[in-house]
């Protein structure tokens, strides 16, 4: 099942690429932004993953792989940085069109950002002979801090949507890392993280999934307010 990895990229992408034309979100206006955002910040994490696979702390299935690759990197973990952000960044302007109050109530937005961003420095602190624990976690740190110095408003509409991108994320990083599949299409060298896994998933992951998504998302936001100015 050598497209695996292909199907779940183009899967992830399909649906918000074609519901970028609906008149009501007309999401496409905002490509501009959108592929500046994912080039910035797939440039940071693809540098982390091609260093991290090369020191062997984590790799690919190539049983699941089309068998292209650029700088070791299959292929489809390239598209990665394009079709997840994109389904992601997607969700969260649909919402804001959609439902434009979700959000959560500044109290409880001050104590979750405080609550994550010092447990991500504990585990910085306590953990940082692991290289994923330790860079994951202070990529975390830094873009919760920056989101909740500069772009507060934006993070505090991001929780929510992050929570409803938790379904989607379980069943496609699930499926990265072996669920309901034989092997993992992506494995990790338990050595360099906490060894905590939900399921199938790493628990660091979580975070990462987050430092992606946000920071695309904060770029986006920057992007659009310069561009409308």
């Amino acid at each position: 099942m050598n497209y695996l990895y292909l199907l779940l990229d183009l899967g992830t992408i399909s649906i918000p690429l074609i519901v970028s034309f609906h008149p009501r979100l007309k999401f496409y206006k905002k490509w501009k932004s959108l592929f500046l955002s994912i080039g910035i910040t797939g440039t940071f994490f693809i540098v982390w993953d091609v260093l991290f696979t090369q020191m062997g702390f984590w790799g690919f299935n190539p049983d699941y792989l089309v068998g292209l690759s650029v700088l070791n990197l299959p292929i489809e973990e390239w598209l990665f940085f394009v079709c997840v952000p994109y389904a992601c960044v997607f969700t969260y302007d649909a919402f804001l069109v959609l439902q434009p109050e979700l959000n959560y109530a500044h109290k409880l937005f001050n104590w979750i950002t405080r609550i994550v961003f010092l447990l991500a420095c504990v585990l910085v602190v306590l953990h940082s002979d692991k290289w994923y624990t330790l860079v994951n976690f202070t990529t975390l740190a830094l873009v919760l801090g920056i989101g909740y110095w500069k772009f507060p408003i934006v993070l505090k509409k991001f929780y929510p949507i992050f929570v409803l991108i938790i379904v989607p994320f379980l069943i496609v990083n699930g499926l990265l890392t072996g669920s309901f599949i034989e092997n993992e299409v992506v494995w990790y060298n338990d050595t360099e993280n906490l060894g905590i896994r939900f399921f199938t998933i790493p628990v660091e992951d979580f975070g990462y999934a987050f430092s992606l998504l946000f920071s695309n998302t904060m770029l986006l936001h920057l992007f659009e307010e310069k561009k409308a100015s």
